[in-house]
């Protein structure tokens, strides 16, 4: 069975850089994923500490459905779109699903009540949450909502999500 195009051994990469609708799954000992500017997007880190695979996703908008055309050309920026091709990906490099431990960041209403107007960041934690409930997904960290940006990161040697926002960097 081909790998996904999002999935490749870590050991040759340091560290991969994720911009929105970026999706990405390695296998390996070290290197790092990681992604900025986690506003109203949310962003969702995988690990599976035996296979040693984990990912990372940079989802802007909640569902596909409302723009057909660009979910065919960019389905990692809808959450109900990525949430799914990460862990396939995942689980096509080795990852078993009753292992995995799943970290959540993002969905912020960045820049007060004008930019909540279409509440993006609400709907997708919201469409994030129904697809882990949906299939059974428990979460071990979650840094989600408020009004401030975030960066999120796993680091293979760790397996550890790191999170970084307004000078506080912290473990999940």
């Amino acid at each position: 069975m081909a790998l996904p195009s999002t999935a490749r051994d870590l050991t040759a990469v340091d560290r991969v850089v994720l911009g929105i609708g970026g999706i990405a799954v390695h296998r390996g000992h070290a290197g790092s994923i990681i992604t900025h500017a986690l506003g109203s997007c949310v962003g969702v880190t995988i690990w599976d500490p035996v296979a040693r695979v984990g990912g990372l996703l940079h989802a802007q908008l909640p569902a596909g459905a409302a723009n057909p055309e660009r979910a065919q050309r960019e389905p990692g920026i809808f959450v109900d779109l990525a949430v799914p091709e990460l862990f396939r990906t995942a689980y096509a490099l080795g990852a078993e699903k009753g292992r995995l431990r799943v970290a959540v960041a993002g969905g912020a209403c960045i820049g007060g009540n004008l930019n909540d107007l279409f509440a993006i960041g609400r709907r997708n934690l919201t469409v994030l949450r129904k697809l882990f409930w949906q299939n059974s997904i428990l979460v071990v960290g979650d840094d989600t909502g408020g009004d401030r940006p975030r960066t999120m990161s796993i680091d293979f040697a760790t397996g550890h999500t790191l999170i970084a926002s307004q000078g506080q960097h912290y473990a999940i």
